[in-house]
């Protein structure tokens, strides 16, 4: 492994060494915390992040561009995922090099595909409750990266999306800050709405699951309840639309939960 990250040095041998590495992270306990630790090799990892820049607009990145640069960001993912690295990875403001990546629109593979492996560096950080990496998305506006890929990504990154979006929602500070103006909580709920009525066309219970849990969630502040039954989707109070969801309790409860907290039947 130590070969590996010395590699990570050097332009000619980086690559390899990055793919190679990608590959193997899991097997490394250890991994993040010589990652960080080693001369040179977080700036190397970032090299490869801003090298990338130019080929987001117009957009033109390839293949090959994408591949390499989300080998660089699964091992920046061992970084934030790690007890003893999650807090520098933070405090060096390390997730904005990554925002670019989440402003993107073009729907072509490699874009996608950097994009999800984005959204995954993020679900790394809030995967551990921890208001501090909550205080740090929100303060640079992590929320509409989010709603922008909750509308335009694949199903995926739809999923990795609102799942960060949940888990924001779940921290008291999350909640108060979505909910502090009616825009915020409005903005919110309009995307879930419009992944639903998406979900009556493409179905993935994966993505229902995090949806209803982030309306639920929504449910228990006065002022986003109001805005919920403006722009809460029919789909959901349609058994036939909810019949998807049948071999999962946990979820048929939290709906069942949600139209009682909005003052539905069920």
């Amino acid at each position: 492994m130590e070969a590996l990250v010395a590699a990570l040095q050097d332009p000619d041998t980086r690559e390899n060494a990055l793919l190679d590495l990608s590959k193997k992270r899991d097997m490394f306990a250890d991994l993040a915390p010589i990652l960080w630790h080693s001369f040179g090799v977080i700036p190397a990892l970032l090299q490869e992040i801003v090298s990338i820049y130019p080929l987001l607009s117009p957009p033109s990145l390839t293949n090959h561009a994408s591949n390499r640069v989300c080998n660089a960001l699964a091992l920046l993912q061992c970084v934030a995922s790690h007890p003893d690295t999650r807090a520098l990875f933070l405090n060096a403001h390390i997730p904005l090099f990554l925002y670019p990546f989440l402003n993107t629109v073009s729907k072509t593979r490699p874009f996608e595909y950097l994009r999800l492996t984005s959204l995954g560096v993020i679900g790394a950080l809030v995967k551990v409750d921890d208001t501090d990496v909550i205080n740090f998305l929100l303060s640079t506006e992590i929320i509409p990266l989010c709603l922008r890929t909750m509308e335009l990504g694949s199903e995926l990154s739809k999923t990795v999306a609102t799942f960060i979006v949940q888990k924001i929602l779940s921290d008291e500070v999350g909640l108060s800050y979505i909910c502090a103006t009616a825009e915020r909580c409005y903005a919110v709920g309009t995307v879930l709405g419009g992944m639903v009525t998406m979900l009556a066309e493409q179905p993935s219970v994966r993505l229902l699951k995090h949806i209803i849990r982030c309306y639920l969630r929504l449910s228990d502040n006065p002022r986003a309840r109001e805005c919920l039954r403006q722009c809460f989707p029919d789909q959901l109070r349609d058994p036939n639309f909810t019949a998807c969801l049948k071999d999962d309790i946990a979820t048929q409860k939290w709906l069942v939960q949600l139209l009682m907290q909005l003052g539905y039947t069920g």
